[in-house]
């Protein structure tokens, strides 16, 4: 299993933080606060489901003041509990929120590399993550 002291794990989270915030439009919240990947997801969880385990695990997280912060706990915790390709997958059904979110380069809006991106994602669910949450 891969653990918190994986150099790997370092990794694959730095990778995956850049791919979500790559070309990634700026928003604000109303108090003026950016908004990051993690609004993003939190968005697009709501629009599929009634509530997504994951988001009302890492908001339940008193510590967590950013939404950076918030993002990296909610990657962990779909590592841990195999539903990060789920999840991201279902972010990205909404072509029209995509391009509310993201400019042109993002890999996210060309369907090819999207597809590529969750196939890599879905081979991960075969590999088990024992990570503090």
């Amino acid at each position: 299993p891969v653990t918190d002291g994986s150099r790997e794990l370092h990794s694959l989270c730095a990778q995956l933080e850049f791919l979500l915030q790559f070309d990634m439009k700026e928003k604000r919240s109303f108090f003026g606060q950016r908004k990051d990947y993690w609004d993003f997801l939190c968005q697009g969880l709501a629009r599929c489901r009634q509530e997504h385990e994951g988001i009302r695990f890492v908001t339940s997280l008193d510590k967590l003041k950013t939404p950076v912060g918030r993002g990296r706990a909610f990657l962990r915790y779909c590592l841990v509990h195999r539903q990060l390709a789920e999840s991201l997958q279902l972010c990205l059904l909404d072509p029209e929120s995509l391009r509310e979110w993201y400019y042109a380069r993002s890999p996210f809006l060309s369907p090819q590399c999207r597809a590529e991106i969750l196939v890599s994602l879905y081979e991960l669910d075969g590999i088990t993550f024992h990570l503090a949450l």
